[in-house]
């Protein structure tokens, strides 16, 4: 048995006709709401096809472009997502009775996570037959992220959360250093054509 197609109906809302007069029903542009200002477009940055420049992005002066939230919006805003997740461990605990409940994030568990997620980035975890599927750019992010961690937070540490991240960071920035020199050695390597029987 053939199925009936949906049917949709086509609604043309061009201003203009193809030979460029006004439609019927449609105000002249100097009739309508003035036009919202315009902003400056950057201009395209001129490249070949073999290489693509990419231009930094510029440094978001946050006191003019984002408004900061009131302090009455800030505390509604917490309260509704400590109700909201709140709900989902009530969730989580009835459909895996006996589970223990979900773990309070903190300093140690953020520093653990980006950390899972650089190793994992450069491979860890792989299955013994096979093969590491690597994301050396990710894993250089991960890893940026904690370096940034660590800028941010120098001074405020105690010394077990100074330690955890200062391990993590040699850690993962030796694995990271292996990694890249071995992408650097193959590379450089001409490639072996195999030899006729």
């Amino acid at each position: 048995m053939r199925e009936k197609e949906p049917q949709f109906t086509v609604t043309d809302r061009r201003k203009f006709t193809a030979e460029g007069e006004l439609r019927d029903g449609e105000t002249k542009p100097s009739e309508s709401a003035p036009a919202a200002p315009q902003t400056a477009r950057p201009e395209p940055v001129a490249t070949s096809p073999a290489r693509v420049e990419l231009e930094e992005p510029e440094a978001m002066d946050l006191d003019e472009t984002i408004p900061e939230p009131t302090a009455a919006e800030s505390a509604q805003q917490s309260k509704e997502y400590l109700a909201s997740a709140s709900r989902l461990d009530e969730m989580l605990l009835k459909a895996n009775p006996g589970q223990p409940a979900p773990a309070e994030m903190n300093f140690d568990r953020l520093v653990q996570s980006l950390y899972m997620t650089a190793a994992v980035q450069m491979g860890a975890g792989t299955a013994p037959n096979e093969q590491p599927r690597i994301d050396i750019l990710g894993a250089r992010q991960s890893i940026d992220m904690l370096i940034v961690l660590d800028d941010k937070t120098r001074g405020n540490l105690s010394e077990q959360e100074k330690r955890l991240l200062q391990n993590a960071l040699f850690d993962l920035r030796m694995s990271f250093l292996e990694i890249t020199n071995a992408i650097a050695n193959s590379a450089q390597r001409p490639s072996q054509s195999k030899k006729p029987y």
